[in-house]
This record gives C-alpha cells, sequence and structure tokens, in this order.
C-alpha cells in the first residue's frame, strides 16, 4: 500500500511541476511576441538566451539565418503595433532544462495579414528562468 501511494504522489508531484514549468515556458514565449507588439527592444532581448540563433525556412525550402540582435533593434524602429504576430501555441515538451515550444502564427504588418506559418522555438532554463535559444519558422500565404 505505502509503495502505492508513493508512486502516486510522486506521478502528482511530477505533473504539477510540469505544469507549472509549461506556464511559465508560455509566458516567456508570449513576452517575446508582447515586446514586438510594443517595438520594445530591450524587452524582446530579455527573453533572449546569451547565444540565441534565428532562422526562417522560405517557400523554396533554404534555411536562412538571421541576426536576432540585429532584429530586435530593428523592431525598435516600428510604432507599436505596427509588428504584431499572433500565435497559437500547439505544443509544450519539457526535459529538465530543454523545452520545445510549437505554434501556428498569423504575422499582421500594420494591420494588414502578411504571412502565417509555424514557429518552433527551442527554449534553455538558465539560472531558473526559461530563455529563447533557438527559433526556426515557416513562411506561406495565408489559406482563408
Amino acid at each position: 500500500m505505502k509503495k502505492i501511494f508513493t508512486i502516486l504522489f510522486l506521478s502528482t508531484f511530477t505533473f504539477v511541476f510540469s505544469q507549472n514549468d509549461k506556464a511559465e515556458i508560455a509566458k516567456t514565449v508570449e513576452s517575446f511576441f508582447a515586446a514586438m507588439r510594443n517595438a520594445n527592444a530591450s524587452a524582446l532581448k530579455n527573453t533572449f538566451s546569451e547565444t540565441i540563433v534565428f532562422q526562417t525556412i522560405d517557400k523554396n525550402g533554404n534555411v536562412k539565418s538571421e541576426d536576432a540582435q540585429k532584429f530586435a533593434e530593428s523592431i525598435s524602429k516600428y510604432s507599436k503595433n505596427d509588428l504584431d504576430e499572433q500565435i497559437k501555441i500547439r505544443k509544450i515538451l519539457t526535459d529538465e532544462q530543454l523545452a520545445s515550444v510549437w505554434m501556428d502564427y498569423q504575422f499582421v504588418f500594420k494591420g494588414k495579414v502578411s504571412h502565417c506559418g509555424v514557429n518552433s522555438f527551442q527554449l534553455v532554463k538558465q539560472n531558473g528562468v526559461w530563455k529563447v535559444q533557438y527559433i526556426i519558422d515557416t513562411r506561406r500565404k495565408c489559406v482563408k
């Protein structure tokens, strides 16, 4: 009986811990996109790990890299709400200090839909805080 109780207790504890981590991971991702909407380069950089990698896959399947620091600086040239990437998180997977977030998105530029796709974010937990380590996305025309 003690063995069954211990297994149930540990399973519940692991589930609760995992849900708390997933909420913190989602919060980091949401902060990333809120910073873009607010044209706040400093807040955006605050979500980055020190060695963040940005990539995109173009319509021909080519993978292109972008300098994340330059990207962050470029958003400050826009007005609030010019850059509105609307996301829908589909899946968050975790293992200790690693997380993977898969989300659909629709990018709205100055009030008009520009393109859609999928974002794949990899996050790492550093000093107790989830940071974005790697981003890769697809870009295509939106289907209505």
